[in-house]
């Protein structure tokens, strides 16, 4: 039986330490802001989209059932094509927000942490005194 070499361990990363960052300056920072302003306008315009698609859904099957019970296929009806498509939608929205996220979230998320771990936005306090 042969031993396997103990592998060498990784040179340690300097660890992060919150108390030296000043988090309300990086918050109040062009990068944050635009961050936000970037996930804001997929996430609300897509969650107005969908509450207006769900509520649409719900309405006409309260309302309108005569619409809803027309047959389409067999006994597949309108009401039962329109609740699948909510799944497909949520569905289809989740792999939108992902691929938003991939492309324009995740870049200025690294970038923004990439500053905070590189002190950028340097904490004015030292350890210990809350001021």
């Amino acid at each position: 039986m042969t031993q396997q070499p103990t592998p060498t361990p990784a040179p340690e990363a300097r660890a992060f330490d919150a108390d030296r960052v000043d988090f309300a300056a990086a918050q109040r920072s062009d990068a944050f802001q635009k961050l936000r302003k970037d996930q804001r306008s997929f996430i609300f315009p897509m969650a107005l989209i969908f509450l207006v698609w769900y509520f649409l859904y719900a309405i006409l099957a309260i309302y309108v059932p005569s619409f809803m019970t027309t047959k389409v296929w067999g006994n597949i009806n309108v009401g039962v094509v329109m609740g699948l498509l909510q799944f497909v939608s949520t569905f289809a929205i989740t792999g939108l927000y992902v691929r938003f996220a991939n492309r324009t979230l995740d870049p200025q998320a690294a970038a923004l942490r990439a500053d905070l771990e590189n002190d950028v936005y340097p904490s004015t306090h030292t350890r210990g005194s809350h001021s």
